[in-house]
């Protein structure tokens, strides 16, 4: 495939992936917030941030600290299904960034929703890259430096829940979809893996719903082609 190098192209996949980084990282300002709320210290926060640096899990923790070790059966759940999910970016991004050395290691880091999301929507390697590498920077940095105003702040901007910031992600990843949905077929995939992901999650915990959605959706991609064969 062509590399893109047409600097409209470019420019297009610059913009996706820094409305994805900013509509994902403020949501750090939630996780600050609440790490502080639950007894943590601002450098505790920051280091969850900076080194574990998956949203899902961080909050996981927090919610181990908060609550006691009741809470950890379903946050030890939580964050395996999370880590099993980024395992699976992981094996799709590996020949796609064919990357070695320290940036295998910087990549790995990276290897968030967000970041595979965009990497793979893009029309060529080239495009792949530019949006992975843009993508998971900026997420990284805002989410820090969100999480870092959210531990400051802590008590002085209310519950971060009520703002809403986490529908700007599902909001960010919606505009990732939508654009692929040409055909019949790939909406109503789409739609299995969203009654999926629906149903299951006001029952399990977080991260599960979103496996069991990817897992459903490729039952029903597989699904047309045993048909077909026949």
């Amino acid at each position: 495939m062509t590399p893109t190098t047409d600097p409209v192209a470019r420019r297009a996949v610059v913009r996706q992936s820094l409305s994805v980084g900013l509509a994902t990282g403020a949501y750090g300002i939630s996780f600050g917030a609440l790490a502080v709320a639950a007894g943590l210290d601002v450098w505790q926060a920051m280091a969850l941030s900076l080194l574990m640096f998956t949203g899902g899990s961080q909050f996981a923790f927090v919610g181990i600290v908060a609550n006691g070790l009741s809470a950890a059966p379903a946050a030890i759940a939580a964050s395996s299904m999370l880590g099993i999910r980024n395992g699976l970016y992981a094996l799709e991004l590996t020949q796609l960034l064919g990357v070695r050395g320290a940036r295998r290691v910087a990549a790995a880091h990276l290897t968030i929703d967000e970041s595979a999301a965009v990497a793979v929507s893009q029309p060529d390697p080239e495009s792949s890259r530019l949006g992975f590498w843009l993508t998971g920077l900026s997420v990284f940095v805002l989410w820090n430096l969100t999480t870092l105003a959210g531990a400051l702040l802590g008590n002085l901007i209310g519950d971060p829940r009520t703002y809403g910031l986490d529908a700007a992600a599902c909001a960010a990843f919606t505009a990732l979809l939508w654009p692929r949905l040409r055909h019949r077929d790939a909406v109503a995939i789409a739609a299995v893996g969203a009654v999926v992901a629906v149903a299951l999650s006001p029952s399990v915990p977080p991260g599960i719903p979103v496996v069991a959605a990817a897992a459903a959706a490729l039952l029903a991609w597989r699904a047309p082609r045993r048909e077909s064969a026949t």
